[in-house]
C-alpha cells in the first residue's frame, strides 16, 4: 500500500511538472508553495526562485491592490473558477515585461490547509490574433469602398460593409436575403453565373468589370466591380469591392488636366533647374576668376613695392601701393555683393527713406565713374537733374545707379557716350542709362536679371552677375522696377522707376 502511494505521488509530481500550462499553487496568505516548468519557464524564473515569494511578484504593481480584492472574495466564496471573467489579465515577468494570461482558478484544501491551484496560460499570440482580426474587420467595415461577400452557390450575401450599407440603402439584415443579381439590373441569375464562372473554374483569378447598380430607392448608379474568390467557414464565397464612379468622367478628365499642369511644371522645373546648373557652373568659374586676378595683382604688387626701397623709388612704389588698394577694394566690392545677396534672401535689409535732391547721388555717382573712363569716353549728365527730389531710400538709388552706369562705362569702348536721363510725373521718376556697348545677345536676354548670369559676350570681362540682381530685387522691395532695351554690338538702354510719392510702409 506504502509502495502504491509512492507511486502515486510520484506520478502526480510527473503530471505537475510536465503540465503544458503553468501551474501555480498559493495559500490562503497569496505565498506561492509550488511552480511546475511550465510556469516558471512563463514567468522567466529558475527552479525554486518563487516558492515562498508573494504571488504578487507574477502581478504588475498597477493590479495588485484590484487583485488583493479579488482573492479575498474568491477565497470566501470558493469554488473552480475563470480567473478575472470579463476582464483582461496580464502576468508580470522577472525581466519586467508583462504579457496577457488567462488563468482557471481550482480551489483545495490538504492537510486542513487551504490551497489555490491557477493554471496559467500565456495568450500572447491570441491577443495578438484577436488584434489583427479586429483590425481587418474594422478596415471591412470602414471603407469607404463597398464590400460585399456573398455565397459561390446560392449567391446570397453573407456580409457587407457599412459604406455598401449606405449608399445601396439596404440594411444588413435586409442584404442577407438579397443575391448580387437583385440589385444589377443589367443581369439575370443564367447570365451573372456566366459571367462568374471563370472565378470557379479557376481560368482566371479576379474579374473586374464596370456595370450598374439599383439602390433601394430605385436610383441607379454607375460602378467599377473586382471580384475575387475566397473561403468562409469552409464554403467557397466571392468577395466583391465596388467603386461608385460616378463622378469618374469628371475626375478622370480633371486628372488629365492635372497631369497636363504637372508635366509642364515638372519640364518647367526641370528646364531651371538645368538652367541653374549651367549657371553655378558659370558662378563658380567667375568667383574663381574673379578673386584669383586681384589676389594675383596684389601679390604681383606687394613684390614690387618691396624691390623699391630706396627714396627716389617712391613713386614706384605709391603706383604699386595704388594697385593694391584698387584691388582690395574691387574685392572688398565683391564681398559687399555676396552679403547683400544673403540680407536679401533672409529679409534681413533694412531701409531708411530720406529726401534729397537726385543730382547729390548723381554726382557722386558719376564723380566715381569718371576715374573709370577708358580713353575718349564721357558721360552725360542730365540736365534737369537740380529740379528734381526724391523721397527714397538714397543708398539704394546710389547702389542702383552706381552699378548701371559702371555697367555702360565697362561694356562700351572708348570714344562712346554714356548718355543719363530723367524723366518725372506725378507718380514715378525714371532714370535711364543708355550706352553705345557690346549689348546682349536676344537669346539671353531673358536671363539677365538671373543671380550669377553673364553674357557669352562679356565673360572676358570682370564681373560676377551678381550686381544687377541685387539691384533689381531692392528696388521691387521698395515698390520700383528695372526693365531693359538691348541690341548686340549696339548697345543697352536700362530704366529704373521708382516712386515720387509718399515711402512705402516698411
Amino acid at each position: 500500500m506504502e509502495f502504491f502511494e509512492e507511486s502515486i505521488e510520484e506520478a502526480f509530481k510527473i503530471l505537475f511538472e510536465g503540465a503544458s500550462e503553468g501551474i501555480v499553487v498559493v495559500n490562503s496568505k497569496q505565498i506561492i508553495v509550488a511552480t511546475n516548468v511550465s510556469a516558471r519557464n512563463t514567468f522567466g524564473y529558475d527552479k525554486d526562485e518563487l516558492e515562498g515569494q508573494h504571488l504578487n511578484t507574477l502581478i504588475p504593481m498597477s493590479y495588485h491592490g484590484a487583485h488583493h480584492g479579488h482573492f479575498e472574495q474568491f477565497m470566501h466564496h470558493s469554488q473552480k473558477r475563470e480567473m478575472g471573467k470579463g476582464r483582461d489579465l496580464f502576468g508580470l515577468r522577472k525581466d519586467g515585461s508583462q504579457f496577457p494570461v488567462e488563468a482557471g482558478l481550482n480551489p483545495f484544501a490538504l492537510h486542513g490547509h487551504h490551497y489555490v491551484m491557477a493554471l496559467v496560460t500565456d495568450i500572447s499570440v491570441r491577443k495578438q490574433a484577436e488584434t489583427e482580426l479586429k483590425h481587418w474587420a474594422n478596415i471591412f467595415n470602414e471603407s469607404l469602398n463597398e464590400i460585399f461577400i456573398f455565397d459561390a452557390q446560392t449567391l446570397k450575401f453573407i456580409d457587407v460593409n457599412k459604406g455598401a450599407q449606405q449608399n445601396i440603402g439596404y440594411t444588413l439584415d435586409e442584404l442577407v436575403q438579397m443575391t448580387p443579381v437583385d440589385i444589377k439590373p443589367s443581369f439575370t441569375e443564367e447570365q451573372f453565373r456566366s459571367y462568374i464562372a471563370p472565378l470557379l473554374n479557376k481560368t482566371q483569378e479576379q474579374l473586374i468589370f464596370n456595370t450598374e447598380h439599383i439602390r433601394k430607392d430605385g436610383s441607379i448608379y454607375p460602378v467599377e466591380v473586382h471580384l475575387q474568390t475566397s473561403f468562409s467557414g469552409g464554403r467557397k464565397t466571392f468577395v466583391a469591392i465596388i467603386l461608385d464612379i460616378t463622378e469618374r468622367a469628371n475626375y478622370t478628365e480633371r486628372l488629365e488636366k492635372t497631369v497636363v499642369e504637372r508635366t509642364r511644371q515638372l519640364e518647367e522645373a526641370l528646364g531651371k533647374e538645368k538652367e541653374l546648373n549651367e549657371l553655378k557652373t558659370k558662378f563658380l568659374s567667375l568667383v574663381s576668376h574673379e578673386f584669383k586676378t586681384p589676389i594675383s595683382g596684389i601679390l604681383t604688387s606687394a613684390t614690387l613695392a618691396g624691390k623699391y626701397t630706396k627714396e627716389e623709388q617712391q613713386e614706384k612704389r605709391e603706383k604699386h601701393l595704388d594697385t593694391i588698394k584698387s584691388k582690395v577694394k574691387y574685392l572688398n566690392t565683391i564681398i559687399d555683393d555676396f552679403l547683400s545677396i544673403e540680407r536679401l534672401d533672409t529679409g534681413k535689409t533694412n531701409y531708411k527713406f530720406s529726401t534729397f535732391p537726385l543730382s547729390k547721388v548723381l554726382n557722386e555717382v558719376i564723380y566715381d565713374a569718371n576715374m573709370h573712363l577708358k580713353s575718349g569716353q564721357s558721360i552725360k549728365y542730365p540736365p534737369n537733374a537740380d529740379d528734381i527730389t526724391v523721397d527714397y531710400d538714397e543708398k539704394i538709388l546710389e547702389l542702383s545707379l552706381s552699378n548701371l552706369i559702371h555697367n555702360a562705362v565697362k561694356y562700351s569702348s572708348e570714344n562712346t557716350i554714356v548718355d543719363i536721363k530723367a524723366y518725372q510725373n506725378e507718380t514715378h521718376l525714371e532714370i535711364q542709362i543708355i550706352d553705345q556697348g557690346i549689348g546682349i545677345p536676344e537669346h539671353e536676354q531673358r536671363f539677365v536679371f538671373d543671380r550669377y548670369f553673364r553674357a557669352e559676350n562679356a565673360l572676358l570681362s570682370p564681373g560676377t552677375g551678381i550686381g544687377i540682381n541685387i539691384v533689381k530685387n531692392h528696388l521691387e522691395n521698395l515698390g520700383g522696377n528695372i526693365t531693359f532695351k538691348s541690341v548686340q554690338n549696339e548697345g543697352s538702354t536700362f530704366t529704373i522707376s521708382i516712386p515720387v510719392t509718399k515711402s512705402p510702409s516698411l
